[in-house]
């Protein structure tokens, strides 16, 4: 198999996931498996969540189709597990790094994008129950969050302008 073959294989992985993170936490992890997910959305005591057991659930299989197809010289296999880790490290990055801070990184950002994910995934968090939910992708969000962040950073442009006018 080609490299270009493998990246482009890991690539469309990448993308595809973002679909299937969708599908998962819509209709499993606010369906059947809302009592792993509950937490997350009901924060208690302690760093760790019951919610962090869906690692595994995209781990494994990850790491077997990695494994094996190395294993099995099945590249596009092999191919399809390191599009699923590389969706796991952004997942990881932006949903725990970014935008819930775990750990303390990017805490000010005022990257549109970085502000857009956020109020997508507060609005997302202010439904405390399994249903009547929304936003439930990670890396693509709807317009209108877009559009919120924008009309915010017109709101602090103005207001900034404004301010520094009456310096003067």
């Amino acid at each position: 198999m080609s490299t270009l073959l493998f990246i482009s294989i890991g690539l469309l992985t990448f993308i595809i996931m973002e679909g299937i993170t969708w599908l998962t936490h819509r209709f499993i992890m606010h369906g059947f498996l809302w009592h792993l997910h509950e937490d997350h959305h009901k924060k208690g005591p302690g760093f760790f969540e019951k919610n962090d057991a869906f690692f595994l659930i995209f781990a494994i299989p990850c790491w077997l189709c990695v494994m094996l197809g190395l294993h099995f010289k099945i590249y596009w296999i092999a191919a399809i597990g390191s599009g699923i880790a590389l969706y796991g490290l952004a997942y990881f990055v932006v949903h725990e790094v970014i935008i819930h801070q775990r750990f303390k990184f990017f805490t000010r950002s005022r990257n549109s994008y970085i502000r857009t994910i956020r109020w997508a995934h507060k609005m997302h968090h202010k439904h405390l129950e399994k249903h009547e939910g929304e936003s439930f992708g990670m890396l693509f969000v709807a317009k209108k969050y877009w559009d919120k962040v924008k009309a915010d950073n017109k709101k602090n442009a103005v207001s900034i302008s404004a301010k520094s006018n009456t310096q003067v």
